[in-house]
């Protein structure tokens, strides 16, 4: 959609091909419906690094169109936004709707014709350029540029089932194994199930496969049916997919703002302020009502025992569990979870400043089609924003 708008303000007759019955299915959900349009990183160079070896390609791509340009863009269009945790930029009304109708009104001020229910069946080419697309019923559709906006592999039901993968290698293009990013965890432990719905605010992870610590990081995570997501869970993921199969160990620090001494003093003080009390009652101050009872059970402790019975073990197997509460990865979700798709088109055959193909002389490429995969909080979006208006901006010419 941005693509299409600044080619038309550029001045190109444009027309933007969408196979699903309406615009912006996937924009909608983003955020949990809220949006969460880019991540508040000004610096082209310090936003890149956070895409890996592959984000230099966006260096040029997020100068020439960044963050404060698209904060800047939906402002310009009445869409407010705020600055929330971990610098995410999120639509002021909490609703993604005000974001796609900003995108449809910038389409139709520049005059964009858009055809709804429009699946592309088949490209040709002729020698170095594309000469016509075939849509499903038949309909042949010709154009002097083509950019290709398909999305990759994740989330299918939203209508991003990889078709832009196909095309391009039909084209010539090299694509690197598409694979799903960012996704929820799944988990081996017998609990989980009783844990579903369980949200834990600003914890610390550690994750370890035979022993070595490998990555950690301090966010929020929810438990599910099957496991563990939220953001800290979904960017760990990506580590976590590389070290599988094998014996993969989350350690849940339930208390981080604790070492292990504080901790100690601050579960005796409470203990010492209801020597009465059932441990299972004594807890609800340092620990969710609800993993009181998984705990108690893991570190095989009555919970119906009064604390002025608690053992000084009892007592420093609680506080081993408060700090590493041990959760065992049994695998990641698929595509139809994932957040992005990791894999894409070849970078080294675009150009970074244009998003042009270098093997088909009309051909250009947006979002997440490429070989680009961020981490949650905004980034994934932002690449969509820059690139598709690199990409429509160097089609009109």
């Amino acid at each position: 959609m941005i693509a299409a708008g600044r080619a038309g303000e550029r001045g190109s007759r444009v027309l933007l091909v969408e196979k699903n019955g309406r615009l912006g299915v996937k924009l909608l959900i983003t955020g949990h419906g809220r949006c969460n349009i880019t991540n508040k990183i000004d610096s082209p160079r310090e936003l890149a690094e956070k895409f890996g070896r592959n984000g230099k390609f966006l260096i040029s791509a997020f100068s020439r169109f960044g963050v404060s340009d698209i904060i800047g863009f939906f402002e310009s269009r009445g869409v407010k936004t705020k600055v929330e945790k971990n610098n995410r930029v999120i639509t002021g009304s909490d609703m993604a709707e005000d974001v796609l109708n900003a995108l449809i009104g910038y389409m139709e001020k520049n005059r964009v014709e858009i055809k709804l229910n429009a699946e592309v069946r088949s490209i040709y080419r002729s020698g170095a350029r594309i000469e016509k697309i075939v849509l499903a019923d038949g309909e042949e559709v010709f154009a002097d540029r083509f950019i290709i906006c398909t999305g990759g592999k994740s989330y299918p039901a939203t209508g991003s089932t990889g078709d832009g993968f196909e095309w391009a290698k039909t084209l010539g293009h090299s694509v690197i194994r598409p694979a799903p990013s960012l996704t929820p965890v799944i988990l081996k432990d017998d609990f989980v199930k009783e844990l579903e719905g369980l949200s834990l605010r600003d914890i610390k992870i550690a994750a370890y496969k035979d022993g070595r610590k490998f990555d950690s990081g301090v966010g929020d995570a929810l438990f599910t049916a099957k496991g563990m997501s939220g953001p800290l869970i979904i960017n760990m993921s990506k580590g976590v997919r590389k070290e599988l199969p094998g014996d993969v160990v989350l350690k849940i620090d339930l208390a981080p703002d604790l070492d292990f001494t504080e901790l100690d003093a601050r579960v005796r003080k409470d203990f010492q302020e209801g020597p009465n009390r059932q441990i299972k009652n004594c807890l609800d101050m340092l620990l969710p009502q609800k993993l009181v009872p998984v705990i108690m059970r893991v570190a095989g402790i009555d919970p119906e025992k009064k604390v002025n019975c608690v053992t000084k073990e009892e007592r420093k197997r609680l506080l081993h569990l408060i700090k590493e509460f041990e959760v065992h990865v049994a695998g990641l979700h698929g595509f139809d979870k994932a957040v992005i798709t990791a894999g894409g088109i070849e970078l080294s055959e675009v150009d970074s400043k244009t998003m042009r193909s270098k093997l088909i002389e009309n051909l250009f490429f947006a979002g997440e089609v490429l070989d680009l995969d961020g981490p949650t909080g905004g980034y994934n979006l932002q690449v969509c924003w820059s690139t598709g208006y690199c990409a429509g901006e160097a089609a009109a010419v």
